[in-house]
């Protein structure tokens, strides 16, 4: 049949109408991260609320924003439940873009703004993209809130998406209130590792425990789930920053969410706790370590960054940004990153062992220093940190004698001791150094380091000088760091050392009681076990190492391995008849004897390693030891998704038992810190 040419005109004029319609419909323009993130954006599900915070605690809102091909950004606005989000300071909101004028990055490598160049976004995205940001919001009301972003397109084109982020309640009438919060980090320990050290410090007898260690007496204790924001395995860095922000972030990244920009200090923040106790309560900041003081978890209590790595941008931030976080302590390894470098050298190493550098260094856009009042940090290779610090009324404490002359006129207000170029010693070398073995502290150049319940007295007297209370943190660090190398004789020492630091604060909270105490994990480290003790002699493991592959003993054949314990509070030795052995489930290929290497194994972060350290465990003990093939690539072993306890003692303890979230920790210390707790 034919079509009439008029109908046949009215046919075309619909099909071409609708075609032009599914254009609209098909455009690419999208919004593909908003943040807080959100299960209602990624998904649209409204739940489980991943984003929550305590009433008046700080964050950024960030939206990337792809247009239409050929289109640009002119305007966007964010919205908090329906009403505009306003930013009350200029410069507070900005539009970066690849190409465009309002970008703000630095080039870390050379010092210069970018200018019309632009932040470099991440890969795969549109040259057109642009990150949309406010920097510095908060909400007082608790609840659940939606978050809506909106872009105008310069045709005038909406561009929206919808997420949503909870305000939690604090209970006003709740008690009395914590006035000092220490919180003990044990990198990497997990129930094994508490337990090791327990029977290697205690014994046990017909199947008690003689002892117990101090952690083992808090009143209360809970489990914690400790994935990160994108992983069930965390690393350090979200480990330890999720308890103290209430959000989870992605791995590698400290006080801050992911972006989709290079910069690696322009990340949307969120608040540290100690930020908003310094804020709201005048609290002081101690951090506390055995590592190097710009490592994941020391970093991950005041400084604002995506890439754990970039040391000379983080310490600075240290001290550039005290007057935000109340900064009074801080006390571990990692001098080389406060040492000048005047040659900015990567090769040779610098004589003074800096390693301070340009490329992981920060200069802050303006939008970030508007709405957080941040110090605008400079790249500065040559800059003499540990001059800076005491300019600014920290007392410097380069080893256990500088920290002892530190008290001599009284207690300083401000400490900063730094015993190492980077992660300290660890107990076991420490104590040989303490008995008249210096063969390993000697080689590495700093024989007179304190040890931990040393360096948490010290912190505790100094910040118990802020009427306000204060915030710290110290962290047993090579727990984690000596499982990663499957080291059994070096890292049980490290628990003990650990709880011995957890006495002194134990001690500290009785005598004030308006203190509360943590001891936790980020989270576990090398899948350890407990898997027996050995049916061998010391004696015959050293004649032959051999033996070792068939010395596991199990079951009733692991009897009850005894440690005698010196009035230092350390093992004689662990190498003893019938020892405690260890077995791990997330390990890398080994080469194992049972007995104790005479030196640590290589720590990449040195700038000066002694040549006698094995260079990994792959290849220490080889041609002696008996290989363990591993479940995993690398020669060390690798963090677990596994839970981890937590226990607590003092003001608003009881907060702290069943199952939970590492974020549910900021949450309950808000509580205790804000509200009061029984």
């Amino acid at each position: 049949m034919r079509i009439p040419a008029t109908v046949r005109k009215t046919l075309t004029a619909l099909i071409l109408a609708t075609l032009a319609s599914a254009a609209v419909d098909a455009s690419a323009a999208t919004v593909s991260r908003l943040t807080p993130p959100s299960e209602l954006f990624s998904s649209g599900e409204a739940a489980p609320v991943i984003a929550r915070f305590l009433p008046g605690q700080m964050f950024d809102l960030q939206a990337t924003v792809q247009p239409d091909a050929g289109q640009t950004i002119s305007s966007f606005a964010f919205y908090v439940d329906g009403a505009y989000v306003r930013g009350r300071e200029e410069g507070r909101t900005s539009v970066i873009t690849e190409n465009g004028p309002a970008a703000t990055c630095v080039d870390p490598a050379t010092g210069k703004t970018k200018g019309a160049s632009g932040c470099k976004l991440v890969a795969g995205l549109p040259a057109n993209t642009a990150i949309l940001s406010l920097r510095g919001y908060s909400k007082g009301t608790p609840g659940v809130h939606e978050l809506k972003v909106i872009a105008w397109q310069a045709d005038g084109q909406q561009i929206t998406a919808v997420g949503n982020f909870e305000v939690v309640g604090i209970d006003a009438e709740g008690g009395k209130a914590a006035k000092n919060i220490i919180v003990f980090l044990g990198d990497g320990m997990g129930a094994a590792h508490r337990t090791a050290g327990r029977i290697m410090a205690k014994g046990y007898a017909q199947g008690k425990a003689k002892g117990k260690l101090t952690m083992d007496t808090f009143p209360y204790t809970g489990m914690v789930m400790t994935a990160s924001l994108n992983s069930i395995v965390t690393d350090s860095a979200p480990g330890m920053q999720n308890y103290v922000t209430g959000n989870k972030a992605n791995n590698n990244e400290e006080g801050v969410f992911p972006d989709d920009t290079l910069d690696a200090f322009d990340n949307p923040r969120v608040e540290y706790l100690s930020e908003y106790l310094h804020n709201l309560q005048g609290k002081a900041l101690g951090v506390v370590t055995t590592a190097d003081v710009f490592d994941a978890t020391p970093a991950s209590n005041g400084v604002h960054t995506s890439a754990r790595g970039n040391g000379t941008g983080i310490v600075d931030q240290f001290l550039d940004d005290r007057h935000l976080t109340g900064l009074s302590v801080l006390m571990g390894g990692g001098r080389k990153w406060f040492l000048p470098n005047p040659s900015n050298s990567t090769s040779p190493q610098p004589a003074n062992g800096s390693q301070r550098r340009k490329a992981n260094d920060y200069v802050l856009p303006a939008d970030i220093i508007a709405g957080w009042n941040a110090t605008p940090g400079q790249l500065d290779p040559e800059r003499d940190l540990i001059a800076d610090f005491q300019a600014a009324g920290f007392k410097y404490a380069p080893d256990k004698a500088g920290l002892d002359d530190a008290f001599k006129n009284g207690t300083p207000s401000q400490l900063l001791g730094l015993f190492a170029y980077s992660n300290m010693n660890v107990a076991y070398d420490k104590i040989a150094g303490r008995r008249g073995d210096g063969t390993v502290v000697d080689a590495f150049g700093f024989p007179d380091q304190p040890m931990l319940d040393e360096m948490t007295d010290a912190a505790l007297k100094v910040l118990a000088k802020n009427p306000n209370g204060f915030v710290a943190m110290i962290e047993g660090a090579s727990i984690d760091k000596q499982a990663h190398l499957m080291d059994s004789d070096r890292w049980p020492l490290e628990v003990i050392e650990f709880d011995r630091a957890i006495a002194v604060a134990k001690e500290f909270a009785q005598k004030n009681p308006d203190t509360l105490v943590l001891v936790t994990a980020d989270h576990e480290c090398s899948g350890a076990a407990i898997i027996g003790a050995s049916t061998k002699t010391a004696a015959d493991l050293e004649a032959n190492p051999a033996l070792g592959k068939d010395a596991v003993g199990v079951y009733e054949a692991a009897k009850f391995p005894k440690y005698t314990i010196a009035e230092d509070g350390y093992p004689t030795t662990t190498n003893i008849d019938h020892k405690m052995l260890i077995g791990y489930g997330a390990n890398a290929d080994r080469y194992e004897t049972w007995l104790p290497n005479a030196f640590p194994t290589k720590d990449t972060q040195q700038p000066f390693p002694p040549s006698e350290s094995p260079a990994n465990p792959s290849v220490r003990n080889e041609g002696v030891g008996f290989l363990v093939v591993g479940q995993v690539a690398g020669d060390q072993a690798v963090h677990t998704g596994t839970d981890i306890p937590l226990s607590a003692y003092g003001r608003g303890s009881s907060l702290f038992t069943g199952v939970f979230d590492n974020t549910e920790v900021m949450f309950k210390i808000g509580q205790a810190a804000v509200g009061g707790a029984q």
